[in-house]
């Protein structure tokens, strides 16, 4: 079991500008936003005079919640780039801003894979959110499913296709319960090369179903399985609950994944947000024999953002000759 560190370092409209009191300082565009973060317990600001350009603050509410009050006009949307792709930027409750930065490197991970894949490759993206794994997969040329239970969700997904100029692109955006949806699909008999899911804590799905991370993940991974292809190029995990440890994420993936496709599990932190599982081939083809399984956790600090919980797990599962 090999352990890595994960770094996002490729970002020219995103940047941590400081951090200090609870409070992180990021350049999003040409716009400055301060946001909180619990994990921040310093009080010493490393550069002082950069607070003061700040154009929007998110303020908490003791009663839960909060708001933003904007410094500067901000425009109600606006993009930042990531290399070849593109994003809409609004901001929403929650402090949140419909993109987690430190996904970069699994958007770079997944494009590598993909398209050093030389085969189509059909993926599935759970939890889908606005579509940050859904663009870097249509880039690199696959065929994408999103589901997300958030219609608004789903239709920011689409936005962010259109910026990107993937509209030519295969994405079948589906506004679904994800268990529902994958049962489904295990009656169609459909396939995916390539699973990603990014649950919640705790949520609902688009008729009142219940989602709770402890009791539904694991039976979830099991039924994913049964839609996942004879030669899966990666299964990608993301995961950002404070009470689910790597080593839980591990123990998933050694009684379902490693039963099936035998390898080799890492893993490892990176410095912000979500947690991956994938299956690959380290060459970025599938061998088709005894395979390598390598999990990555990537525990990922809330710096960045995330959803629910500071450390963003990730687990990736590769296959190999």
């Amino acid at each position: 079991m090999s352990f890595k560190l994960r770094v996002a370092r490729d970002w020219k409209d995103y940047e941590i500008l400081d951090m200090a009191n609870g409070e992180k300082l990021e350049r999003w565009g040409n716009y400055i936003l301060q946001r909180p973060d619990p994990q921040i317990v310093w009080q010493d600001k490393s550069f002082k005079d950069k607070w003061k350009k700040v154009d929007a603050i998110y303020y908490r509410s003791k009663k839960g919640g909060g708001h933003w009050e904007n410094v500067n006009n901000i425009k109600a949307s606006w993009q930042v780039k990531y290399k070849d792709l593109t994003f809409n930027i609004k901001q929403m409750g929650f402090k949140h801003t419909g993109l987690f930065p430190e996904q970069a490197v699994n958007w770079d991970y997944m494009i590598d894979k993909i398209k050093n894949s030389n085969r189509k490759i059909k993926v599935l993206n759970l939890f889908a959110y606005t579509g940050g794994a859904t663009v870097a997969c249509a880039y690199a040329g696959a065929d994408v499913v999103h589901v997300d239970s958030s219609r608004g969700m789903v239709l920011w997904a689409k936005e962010n296709i259109e910026s990107s100029n993937l509209t030519d692109r295969y994405v079948r955006f589906i506004v679904d319960d994800v268990i529902k949806f994958v049962k489904r699909e295990i009656r169609r008999g459909n396939k995916y090369d390539a699973i990603i899911m990014d649950p919640p804590s705790f949520g609902r799905g688009a008729n009142g179903e219940v989602w709770n991370i402890e009791e539904s993940l694991y039976p979830l991974i099991k039924l994913c399985m049964e839609v996942l292809s004879d030669n899966p190029l990666f299964f990608l995990i993301n995961s950002y609950t404070t009470g689910m440890s790597p080593k839980v994420l591990e123990n998933i993936l050694y009684m379902t994944l490693d039963k099936k496709y035998k390898g080799k599990i890492s893993s490892g932190n990176g410095n912000d947000r979500r947690n991956l599982c994938t299956c690959d081939d380290d060459r970025g083809r599938y061998a088709g024999r005894t395979g390598q399984v390598k999990s990555c956790v990537t525990g990922n600090r809330r710096s960045a953002g995330s959803k629910n919980s500071r450390f963003r797990k990730h687990r990736e599962f590769r296959r190999a000759s």
